[in-house]
């Protein structure tokens, strides 16, 4: 099976993909793309890579899935409504089985959320899997991270930890049982891009950034750009019930440094909460308090006694880890 009939079978969808924004779809040496009057273009490349973010044991749907739902996870933390995305693959060889998952997967999430597969590239190589997202928000009121004020309230959406947990029962450091480990795998290989509590944080959230190498690290990118600093409740930080039942240490460093957790993290206003907590209701998202932004430069995190950590684990960083 050549390239362009790899991309015939598996990635083009007859009679899908051509009207809205999308004028133009895959079979040209570029889309066509026509922008909504009043509306700016919100783009993001995200890349996968194996070995460094899947193992070569994720199922291909759970690839797909992946593989877009982190691309999501940026429009979600701009407040962005999904347009379109690209998609450019290298394979180590054209299998059709693998193809036929990872397309599966790949469309299902892409069907849910509304956008439209506009192009792309594939060629031979290392798998690696690169997705290039647009999306749209009325002009200005895009959320960024710049925005955080000294009396804002930190949020974060869901549960954090459980993909750390699940990370570190592959390296064989934890023991969960069957039905815990399934469950911490699905945080793992199918996040849940949060598009439409996203959209709902238009005009209530300061600043906003979604977690993938973890809360101290996503979080201190906020803070940086905004020229502020923040305290953080441990206690406050929601987990689940699996992760609950682990060693404190270990519960600490999937909350704060785990990655993977495709949350959004934001801030606002503290007169906003009544706001905040209906917008995620109709959004059916959960999202906790769990800090407030101060005037102070840094990071705190007060531990379960209220007492400030000493040492405090670091976020996920490509070139570290």
């Amino acid at each position: 099976m050549g390239e362009f009939d790899l991309i015939a079978r598996f990635f083009t969808r007859p009679g899908r993909g051509e009207g809205g924004v999308v004028v133009q779809g895959i079979g040209d040496d570029c889309a066509v793309l026509g922008p909504t009057p009043g509306m700016q273009w919100l783009v993001s490349t995200d890349m996968l890579v194996e070995g460094r973010h899947f193992l070569s044991t994720v199922a291909p749907e759970r690839l797909g899935h992946k593989a877009l739902a982190v691309n999501l996870s940026d429009l979600a933390a701009c407040g962005a409504t999904p347009r379109a995305f690209f998609l450019s693959l290298a394979l180590p060889r054209a299998d059709e089985t693998f193809l036929a998952g990872f397309a599966e997967g790949l469309f299902a999430l892409a069907d849910v959320h509304g956008i439209v597969l506009a192009g792309g590239d594939t060629t031979a190589g290392p798998l690696n899997i690169s997705i290039t997202v647009m999306g749209e928000a009325p002009r200005g009121q895009a959320l960024l991270r710049d925005g955080a004020r000294p009396g804002d309230q930190i949020w974060v959406s869901g549960r954090l930890g459980d993909a750390r947990l699940a990370l570190e029962m592959f390296r064989g450091r934890v023991a969960l049982p069957g039905e815990q480990f399934q469950r911490v795998r699905d945080a793992m290989e199918c996040p849940q891009p949060r598009v439409a509590l996203g959209q709902a944080l238009r005009g209530l959230a300061s600043s906003a950034i979604d977690l993938s190498d973890g809360l101290l690290g996503d979080l201190g990118h906020v803070l940086k750009r905004s020229g502020v600093g923040a305290t953080l409740a441990l206690a406050a930080l929601p987990r689940s019930e699996v992760l609950a039942a682990q060693p404190a240490a270990l519960q600490r460093l999937c909350l704060l440094a785990g990655g993977d957790d495709y949350e959004l993290v934001f801030t606002a206003p503290a007169a906003e909460q009544a706001a905040v907590r209906a917008a995620a209701a109709a959004c059916a998202t959960p999202v906790t308090c769990v800090g407030c932004i101060d005037a102070q430069a840094g990071l705190r995190v007060l531990d379960e006694a209220g007492q400030f950590l000493s040492a405090m684990p670091d976020g996920f960083d490509h070139f570290k880890s």
